[in-house]
């Protein structure tokens, strides 16, 4: 597989994915900055690659970084935007976040980091929506749950 090397990470398109399991937590991942010792949690994703659609990024970028199916991502997202550090460059862009519903709690392990990824990757977490409004740590973004309402309200 080719890998994408952007001369300008920050302008690269990017998907995220809104995992839902049948106890309706959300699955999120934990980050640590190095740049700046900033440890966050986020929904998986990452960049959509030349020529991908957005929902065909969000498949294999739930494949990559949790091993779940990409088959389990619907056709259904909401346009997030986001304004954000990493690795000491800010990213100012809008993002479809798609949904992806299990009736279990489903095991999830990175089967295809990047080095960077295995450097910074802290773990991951099925979450409530109470758990994560409680969060010590910063949530990306900052308006998730709000976000995401529309996605959580789907059957």
């Amino acid at each position: 597989m080719e890998t994408y090397e952007p001369a300008d990470w920050s302008a690269r398109p990017a998907v995220r994915i809104v995992c839902v399991d049948g106890a309706g937590r959300v699955l999120l991942m934990n980050w640590n900055d190095p740049h700046n010792r900033r440890v966050f949690w986020e929904p998986p994703g990452g960049g959509v690659d030349p020529g991908e659609s957005d929902i065909e990024a969000a498949r294999r970028e739930l494949h990559e970084e949790t091993g779940l199916p990409g088959s389990s991502i619907r056709d259904v997202s909401v346009r997030v935007e986001r304004d954000f550090l990493w690795l000491g460059t800010r990213y100012v862009k809008t993002e479809p976040f798609f949904l992806a519903r299990f009736d279990d709690t489903p095991d999830v392990r990175p089967t295809a980091f990047t080095p960077q990824e295995n450097d910074t990757f802290l773990g991951m977490a099925w979450l409530s929506p109470r758990e994560i409004a409680t969060l010590s740590d910063a949530v990306e973004p900052s308006n998730l749950l709000t976000a995401i309402i529309p996605l959580l309200n789907t059957p």
